[in-house]
């Protein structure tokens, strides 16, 4: 236990032989439930896991008999076994991996659940930074942020630096977590009562998972931690195809802040804040074509110019403003929905 709560780790895990099982052995002690989930893996993923969980659960019994009992929950029911192996058998996608992990979770209820990848890229050391948050009471899901400060995201390429920085700005916008950076960091901490709320059977399987999550915390009132933290890359390859990727989580995103608008704002609230979205978004939308047809109609058909372009303008401006206003009262909506710390 952590400071009187119980707590779980999700490990997904999708071809992380040589990696996976070093995540394994080096999970503090404090962890009461560790559940590793093989994603349908074509290498040796799932025997590494297996043997790992087998060494972890049988120091941890030994060193449970020799003091007081096995690890327990709030209720006081003893887990048979620390480390939980569980192997998919068709491949669901690193979301799908986390599901499987948070659905366990809730089943042993579990206080506070982390999710630490496979690849060995999360520091075991930085748990409790995650975890302060939600046992303080000041956050449901605590987050990492690698963005914040220079030397944190030293071992970040450029490349993985501008595609995280587009997907930064994009998650604001659809989740309303305006402060929030980093959103597509997987090192995360839960609340069991968000976890109970958020709707996890419908959480999103593939990459974008992190970011749906955002929307659905935002949707249900969650207040969220960003928790500074460095980047850290070693040997792993990713399995991200960016082009497949790019397409999926942007498509994602917009039906997202579609439907985070229409449940917060209009069927579990009354904020007109939906209907400046609605109205801007149409009037830019409108205006960009008018501007794109009074330069056809120039040039093809020599029409004048200036009537059309400026009204064009003047729509698109309009729509623009009543945009900028719309996220101006989302992001008063949301102010006190944010937390950051800063080491």
């Amino acid at each position: 236990m952590y400071r009187d709560h119980t707590i779980g780790v999700v490990v997904p895990a999708y071809n992380e032989e040589g990696f996976v099982g070093d995540v394994i052995r080096t999970m503090p002690e404090y962890v009461d439930r560790v559940y590793v989930i093989d994603d349908a893996s074509t290498d040796g993923t799932w025997n590494e896991i297996q043997h790992f969980a087998r060494q972890a659960n049988s120091t941890r019994q030994m060193i449970r008999s020799q003091e007081f009992a096995a690890t327990s929950t709030d209720g006081g029911v003893a887990f048979d076994q620390r480390v939980v192996p569980i192997q998919h058998e068709t491949n669901r996608g690193v979301g799908g991996a986390i599901k499987t992990g948070y659905t366990r979770a809730l089943a042993d209820d579990i206080d506070i659940t982390a999710v630490m990848g496979g690849d060995g890229q999360m520091d075991p050391e930085l748990l409790p930074r995650f975890l302060d948050p939600i046992v303080e009471g000041e956050a449901d899901y605590a987050k990492g942020n690698r963005l914040l400060y220079r030397e944190y995201r030293r071992g970040m390429s450029p490349w993985r630096f501008f595609g995280n920085s587009i997907l930064t700005f994009l998650t604001k916008i659809a989740s309303g977590y305006w402060k929030m950076m980093d959103p597509q960091n997987g090192y995360t901490a839960i609340s069991n009562h968000a976890l109970e709320n958020v709707g996890i059977d419908g959480l999103y399987e593939y990459y974008g998972y992190c970011n749906d999550l955002l929307v659905k915390l935002n949707a249900k009132g969650m207040r969220v931690a960003d928790v500074a933290m460095p980047a850290n890359y070693g040997d792993e390859e990713s399995n991200i195809e960016y082009p497949t990727y790019i397409r999926k989580v942007s498509g994602m995103l917009l039906r997202n802040f579609l439907w985070r608008l229409k449940t917060r704002y209009l069927v579990l609230d009354f904020h007109p804040l939906a209907l400046f979205y609605l109205f801007g978004a149409v009037a830019a939308s409108l205006g960009t074509l008018g501007v794109g047809w009074s330069l056809y109609s120039w040039k093809r058909l020599e029409n004048p110019l200036f009537v059309r372009i400026a009204l064009s303008g003047l729509l698109f401006t309009t729509g623009s403003m009543f945009l900028m206003f719309a996220m101006l009262f989302d992001m008063q909506a949301n102010e006190n929905r944010e937390v950051q710390f800063h080491e």
